[in-house]
């Protein structure tokens, strides 16, 4: 009998696509789907807040917190970039800063950018300050003493309060950062020009600034330092003139960790090429004199807009 021939079976799976359209739509739709419950949820949200949060949450889109300044050349351009930073960064904390009070005092070192910072800085202390130098996580100033004491002595005079309070405009909302106060008096400037009497002053002025700072601040986590010095003026005539017999320096540095153990954002360039850390001391003293002259020119178009408002004002009351 001769051998059954196995059957060959040749089995062909044809796989066929879902539609016209293949699967892609599902893609689109998961999307649409999770920008929908998104937006529930935020709407979910503002029914739970107060009145004072929504008006804050309305603040915020019709004068973007700190971000507006009434200068021109940093309008819709940097209000759109900041908020797309920060919504691509830290969306929760947008959301956060959404239902802030309003007259909470904004934290500079979260600003986002360096122009952001110059523009606040300028709105708040104005030419009160000199020096300027922003990096990517300090803020650094110095205020000339004879804008907060009487020539060669510890005893405030009649502009000390006022610049004191454009000074806790840009310290007072400080997050997770160091504040190090330098109180710097010339000897040239004391009675008899001893070097003795110069640093006593220096630190006379030093625990009055920083207690001033320390009290003022809305959150723990800031530390306050100070330190002293008195010393020989080398500065050349026409640096002396109007700028007093000393000053009051302040840094305000970033912390390398914040509190809830996340690594601070830096502040981005953006526009404006603040100070950049590290390099050679030609590059640092390069960067500070850019940052500063920009200062100035930020200072002088904000001066310029409030005198235009004010000539624009008197024009219609004559009117």
């Amino acid at each position: 009998m001769a051998e059954k021939k196995p059957t060959i079976v040749i089995k062909k799976i044809t796989i066929n696509g879902g539609g016209a359209h293949g699967g892609a739509w599902k893609v689109a739709f998961a999307d649409f789907m999770t920008a929908l419950m998104a937006f529930f949820l935020v709407m979910w949200l503002l029914s739970t807040q107060s009145e004072q949060s929504k008006k804050a949450i309305s603040d915020y889109f019709s004068s973007p917190s700190v971000i507006e300044y009434q200068f021109n050349n940093y309008g819709v351009e940097l209000t759109l970039e900041k908020l797309f930073l920060d919504l691509i960064n830290e969306p929760l904390k947008v959301f956060q800063s959404f239902v802030t009070p309003v007259d909470r005092t904004p934290n500079i070192m979260a600003m986002g950018m360096k122009k952001v910072v110059m523009a606040h800085m300028a709105e708040q202390l104005g030419g009160h300050a000199s020096s300027v130098n922003v990096t990517a996580d300090s803020v650094v100033f110095e205020i000339p003493d004879n804008q907060l004491f009487h020539a060669g002595t510890a005893n405030p005079n009649g502009m000390f309060i006022n610049v004191m309070e454009r000074v806790k405009g840009v310290t007072t909302g400080l997050e997770d950062s160091d504040v190090i106060v330098t109180s710097v008096v010339f000897d040239q400037s004391v009675p008899g020009q001893n070097h003795i009497v110069a640093k006593n002053v220096a630190e006379s002025r030093l625990d009055l600034v920083q207690a001033k700072i320390q009290n003022s601040l809305e959150n723990p986590s800031v530390d306050v330092t100070g330190k002293s010095a008195a010393r020989f003026d080398d500065r050349s005539a026409g640096d002396r003139k109007g700028q007093g017999g000393g000053y009051i320096r302040l840094e305000i540095r970033q912390k390398k960790q914040l509190s809830d153990g996340k690594k601070p954002r830096p502040l981005a360039n953006g526009a404006l090429s603040g100070g950049v850390s590290g390099g050679s001391s030609g590059e640092a003293t390069q960067a500070s004199t850019s940052s500063s002259s920009r200062y100035d020119d930020v200072v002088n178009q904000i001066a310029k807009e409030k005198t235009s408002r004010r000539r624009e004002k008197r024009e219609r009351k004559a009117e």
